[in-house]
């Protein structure tokens, strides 16, 4: 009864998911609008209709060049992210784990490594392939290992996921030092940005998202039963294996393309699904667009808070993410040990 009464108290704390989704959309729409004004240098609403109206001139080369397509790649991208941290969290009932904890982020790495330093790629639009690649392979790695034996539990998942994380960032490191080119591309491949990104690569990365898309749109049923535990949900009829197994090929099409394009977004999984859960509560019906609606918009915000705070250059929105996520875990990881009190 105590249990239940918990439960109805935190509901009633969260917000109507409809309205929650409203608000989201209205901040995510602003956060577009912004990006668009705000850069190295900024426009005014006049130019930026003029520009987006088709009047040639300054801004609308700078608009279809760099606002444009870095405010789109920072809206799917971090929308990707956003699902796929929710999704990870949901699969591995580990509310402080995010996509890297399936070694997805270092697979990718090592792949952008090796692609450099052995077949002598130094485009991103020729890398991205490497790279989403090597998630894909990593994760799979992850549950191939974790499934043996008694099968991929949420526990085995998250520590062979720890080992295979900590294993490929280790041989990612060696190369990169051995290879200065190899280097230079990682930092600023690992900072993660989504400046500087072309159409090209957004065309490599979206069939990918689409279907990871379409498919964090089905975990949802499959999700809210694997939350009360394993047993229950088998007896729902939920195929616990099947699911765990679509659902990590999910966080794996969203993750690893969403990395493979701008690079590693630190805390960004970790983050978003904690701040929808709440707004809307446990239902991954709701749950789950309120997270690519929070992860679009903080990736966003993260990018126009680069281009002004180190004037006249830039700071990446991975490193922004990064500095925001450090102290919201630290406060996670309290509010969790107080709450166990």
């Amino acid at each position: 009864m105590a249990r239940r009464s918990s439960l109805m108290s935190r509901r009633s704390r969260t917000m109507a998911p409809p309205l929650a989704l409203g608000l989201l959309a209205a901040g995510l729409a602003a956060a577009m609008v912004l990006s668009l004004l705000i850069g190295s240098g900024s426009l005014t609403p006049a130019q930026v209709w003029h520009g987006l109206s088709g009047a040639p001139g300054a801004a609308a080369d700078i608009l279809g060049t760099i606002r444009i397509p870095r405010t789109v790649f920072a809206v799917v991208l971090g929308a990707a992210l956003g699902l796929a941290g929710a999704l990870t969290q949901g699969y591995t009932r580990n509310p402080l784990a995010d996509p890297g904890l399936l070694g997805i982020t270092q697979g990718a790495a090592l792949a952008v490594v090796l692609a450099i330093t052995v077949f002598g790629f130094t485009s991103p639009t020729a890398y991205v392939w490497f790279a989403f690649l090597g998630a894909a392979l990593a994760a799979a790695m992850v549950f191939a290992i974790a499934g043996l034996g008694s099968g991929a539990s949420p526990l085995s998942v998250v520590l062979v996921g720890a080992g295979i994380s900590v294993s490929l960032s280790a041989v990612t490191g060696a190369i990169a030092l051995s290879d200065r080119t190899s280097l230079d591309a990682l930092r600023f491949w690992g900072a993660g940005s989504v400046g500087g990104l072309a159409w090209p690569i957004l065309r490599v990365v979206l069939p990918f998202l689409v279907i990871g898309f379409v498919l964090a749109a089905l975990c949802a049923p499959v999700l809210n039963a694997l939350d009360l535990g394993d047993d229950v949900a088998a007896a729902l009829g939920v195929q616990v294996f099947r699911g765990r197994l679509v659902g990590i090929l999910t966080v794996t099409l969203l993750a690893g393309a969403a990395t493979a394009a701008c690079g590693s977004i630190a805390f960004l999984g970790l983050m978003v699904p904690r701040l929808a859960r709440a707004l809307t509560g446990p239902d991954y019906r709701w749950l789950l667009p309120c997270s690519a609606l929070i992860g679009a918009v903080i990736l966003l915000a993260a990018d126009i808070v680069g281009r002004v705070t180190v004037r006249p250059g830039e700071l990446p929105a991975g490193i922004v993410v990064a500095l925001l996520g450090a102290p919201f875990f630290l406060a996670v990881v309290l509010w969790r040990k107080a709450g166990a009190r």
